[in-house]
């Protein structure tokens, strides 16, 4: 069970993929790393030794923001765009997509579960 930047990664995954559970970290980052540190990107991380993970560890610290100051910094960027009452932010708050997407049909994913509006109560007969 090796931990990289206080994730547990994998163990029976290649380095190469096993990295990208890293908040922050992506393939082509991964791949980066693992050139810098020297490690064969093939290999499986139970087979790692202790020096090859401390390294990849020394250059994931040297170079890379990750995982928790990471969410911290995206927080933040997020919330000053909603404390300005920036576009974005105003679309933040309301739980909109913000980059531009059409809202009148799909974004479903931003905006849950659809409610149906009118015509669900049933009518009731009306005296004549």
């Amino acid at each position: 069970m090796a931990r990289i930047s206080g994730v547990t990664i994998p163990n029976e995954k290649q380095v190469h993929v096993a990295l990208t559970y890293v908040y922050g970290i992506g393939p082509k980052t991964a791949v980066d790393i693992i050139k810098a540190a020297k490690v064969e990107p093939t290999v499986r991380v139970k087979d790692l030794t202790d020096a090859e993970i401390g390294r990849i560890q020394e250059q994931i610290n040297e170079k890379y923001t990750v995982e928790g100051e990471l969410q911290r910094i995206v927080a933040g960027n997020i919330k000053r765009l909603k404390d300005i009452g920036a576009y974005r932010g105003t679309r933040h708050k309301a739980n909109l997509p913000s980059r531009g997407q059409r809202t009148k049909t799909n974004a479903r994913t931003r905006r849950g579960k659809k409610t149906t509006v009118g015509g669900t109560a049933k009518k009731t007969p009306s005296k004549t």
